[in-house]
Formats: structure tokens, C-alpha cells, sequence
């Protein structure tokens, strides 16, 4: 059996594994569905209440259920046709008819390819979004999206992320083609450039070309924003207000930016669903991550990851087996990229979930900062309030937290907090 009949049998393995794991993951979710309510969530939700959140949830389960078996029979027939190295000799002909330069040659081959892949899972996530969208979100009463808007977002979106895609690809493809030996750490520096920018101007950037940001006015809101921030010694001169509730009812609130470009932006549904004295409370969580630097050591945490991924990348991007194992007739880096990405997965589900459990440890240190500033009964009251305008699933599976939460469950979170 040759190398790259192995490669590819591996690259299904892994497809597979993924699919049976989170497909596993879920169905023990779902098997919870309906459970008692415990004492530390009481009031949540009452009878009626419940059982629109139960409906909510089994919904999303097959959706979600549908989706993925959508992806995985997708996944597997790309794959196992070499429909991937199929694209790259439609592609590779015309592309050496533009030019003699070969590194030229490189570097627009692997863009358009990966332009038409991106293109093409796009739409092919469409049905599932409009769906979601517009009749199971709209029918539990979330929904504030019109058609208009969803197809402006849909276009926005896509040539958003072409623009990116060319600019990073374009450096890093130009990088293996010209400074082979030194591909894994220029590209990895060129990766972490790119996520510090977006990281700092994301919120100045990026979010107006989808919502309006604004200034949150004068009044006993931002008062108390201030005076919090004051007391605990944090400078805010930032704070927004955006249009979320143009699409949707769902709440939320989060801190972006770094040194002088941190910012608080509080989605309008947030204001609206809870008190000023609440809505301290969620932003006293945090700054809580900021005094404890914890953007700081996960942006770390991700270099050092992503570092080995590229070390890993560069060591084996090159092999013709991997371009052979996509379908390909001759070695592409854009074929080895996508092949090493499927190959590459288990250690990245292992970081993922590592990940995770540091990122919980965050939050409960978060909260933990809320509440030696005297807003624990105020942020429980929030985290309520949330959870019961969203229809929250109130006791995911242990299995499905510990591999995919970011965030600890409700009900642990309050216990800590009353702790």
C-alpha cells in the first residue's frame, strides 16, 4: 500500500473520528433534555416557560443534526473522489498560461483555489443560516433580521472574508515559495501580526461594516459604569452601545481592543433586559479578566499552539504524497495545506480542549473579581435573566462541557459565587 493511499486513508479516519465524536458529544446532550431543574436555578423558568426552552433545544439539536450529516457526507465525498486535487488541475492550466513566474504561478494558484473552496462552503451554509435564521430562531421569537439584511450580511461577509483570505494567503503562500526553510516561523509570525490587528481594531474595523456603534449617553447607566471603573482603578473612556437588536434578541456584551483601543460595547438587548445596577455586574466580570490579564495569556497560549502547528506544517507540507492523497497529480501547497489541516486534527482537538478548561478557570476567576467587589448577587441575577431571555439549556452533559465549553455551566457558576 503506498504512502499516500495510507495518507488519505487516515485523513477519512479522522473525518470520521470527528463526526462519531461530536455526533456521540450531542446525542448525550439531547438524552438530558427535560432533566429536573436544580435548587440553584429555580425561578429560571416556569412551567410554560420550561417547556418552550425544551422545544427550543430539540430544535436546535436537529438542526444541528442535519447540518452535520450534511458536512460529513460532503467532507467524505470530496475527499474520497480527490475532488480537491480535481480543482487544482482545473485550476493549475490557465493559471500557467498568466505567467512564467513560478513563484507567481504558486501564489495565484493557491489563492484562487482556496477562493473557490471558501466560496463554495459558503453557499453551501446558506440553507442551513437562512433556516435558522428565519424559521427556527423566528418561530421562538428571536429573530429581528429581514431578508434584506440577511442577504446584505451574506454578501458583506463573503467578500470581507475574500479580501482577508487573498491578503494572508498571498504572504504566506509568497513566504513557501520563496524562503521555504524558513516558511513555518515567517508564516507563524505573519499569523500573529494578523491576530494581534484583529484583536486591537476589531471593534473599529470590522463590527461597523455590520452595526452601528455609539457612544452610550449620559444618564444613571454609564454613571455607574464610571464609578465602577474608577473604584477598581481601570481607565474607560470607551464605552458603545450597538444595534444588535436590528437582528436579533439575543443579548450580550464583551471588551475588546488592546492598550489605548480597549473598549466596553454592550449590545442594546443587553440594556434592555437588565437593570443598570446588572449590567455593572456583568462588566465588573469583565474587567475582571483584564486585571487578570487573561487576554494576554490566551492571545500567548494561541502563538505557542499555533507555532507548533506550523512547525508540524513545515515539516511535512511538501511531501508530494500529500498532494497525491487529495487527488493531485503534482505536489501543490495548497493541497498539502488542506490535507496537513485534517491530519493535524487530533492535536488540535486536544488543544481545543485544553484550551477550554483553562478558559472555564478564567471565568470562575472573573466572577471571582465581580464578587470581592460586592456585585455577586447582582451578576447572578443577570446571568439569570440572560439565560431565561435566550432559552438557555440549563444542565448541558458533563461530556459535551468539558470537550466544547468555554465557559462553566450556570449552575456551577452560581454555586461559586454563593460560595
Amino acid at each position: 500500500m503506498s504512502t499516500s493511499t495510507i495518507l488519505l486513508i487516515l485523513i477519512i479516519a479522522f473525518i470520521v473520528c470527528d463526526f462519531v465524536l461530536e455526533r456521540v458529544l450531542y446525542g448525550l446532550n439531547a438524552r438530558d433534555f427535560g432533566k429536573p431543574i436544580p435548587a440553584e436555578l429555580a425561578g429560571i423558568y416556569d412551567e410554560r416557560k420550561y417547556q418552550k426552552q425544551q422545544d427550543y433545544s430539540k430544535a436546535k439539536y436537529k438542526l444541528g443534526l442535519v447540518s452535520s450529516v450534511v458536512s460529513f457526507v460532503i467532507s467524505l465525498v470530496a475527499f474520497g473522489f480527490g475532488l480537491f486535487g480535481w480543482l487544482d488541475s482545473v485550476l493549475r492550466e490557465p493559471v500557467m498560461s498568466w505567467t512564467d513566474n513560478p513563484v507567481l504561478q504558486i501564489i495565484l494558484l493557491s489563492v484562487l483555489f482556496f477562493l473557490v473552496v471558501m466560496v463554495v462552503n459558503h453557499v453551501l451554509d446558506i440553507p442551513v443560516e437562512y433556516y435558522g435564521r428565519f424559521s427556527l430562531e423566528e418561530r421562538f421569537g428571536f429573530n429581528k433580521s429581514t431578508k434584506k439584511l440577511f442577504w446584505i450580511d451574506q454578501l458583506k461577509g463573503l467578500l470581507l472574508s475574500a479580501i482577508i483570505a487573498v491578503l494572508v494567503l498571498s504572504i504566506v503562500t509568497w513566504i513557501y515559495a520563496s524562503l521555504p526553510e524558513w516558511f513555518w516561523i515567517l508564516a507563524w509570525g505573519v499569523l500573529t501580526l494578523f491576530q494581534v490587528f484583529i484583536m486591537t481594531f476589531y471593534s473599529n474595523l470590522i463590527v461597523p461594516l455590520f452595526n452601528k456603534q455609539t457612544p452610550l449617553e449620559e444618564g444613571e447607566l454609564r454613571n455607574k459604569i464610571e464609578e465602577f471603573a474608577s473604584k477598581v482603578d481601570f481607565k474607560l473612556d470607551n464605552i458603545y452601545v450597538m444595534d444588535s437588536s436590528k437582528r436579533s434578541t439575543h443579548a450580550n456584551a464583551y471588551f475588546t481592543g488592546l492598550g489605548s483601543h480597549k473598549r466596553i460595547v454592550l449590545y442594546d438587548t443587553l440594556i434592555s433586559q437588565l437593570t443598570p445596577d446588572e449590567i455593572v455586574a456583568v462588566l465588573a466580570h469583565e474587567i475582571g479578566h483584564y486585571k487578570k490579564k487573561h487576554t494576554l495569556r490566551q492571545l500567548f497560549m494561541s502563538m505557542a499552539s499555533n507555532l507548533l502547528m506550523f512547525y508540524i506544517l513545515g515539516l511535512a507540507i511538501s511531501s508530494p504524497e500529500l498532494s497525491v492523497a487529495m487527488g493531485g497529480t503534482v505536489p501543490a501547497f495548497h493541497l498539502g495545506l488542506i490535507a496537513m489541516g485534517i491530519l493535524y486534527s487530533p492535536i488540535s482537538t486536544v488543544i481545543g480542549i485544553l484550551s477550554n478548561v483553562l478558559s472555564r478557570k478564567y471565568e470562575y476567576q472573573a466572577d471571582a473579581f465581580a464578587k470581592s467587589n460586592g456585585m455577586a448577587p447582582q451578576l447572578i441575577s443577570a446571568l439569570k435573566k440572560l439565560s431565561s431571555e435566550s432559552l438557555s439549556n440549563l444542565q448541558p452533559h458533563p461530556a459535551l462541557v468539558f470537550v466544547h465549553f468555554s465557559h462553566p455551566t450556570l449552575q456551577q457558576r452560581i454555586i461559586r459565587l454563593k460560595a
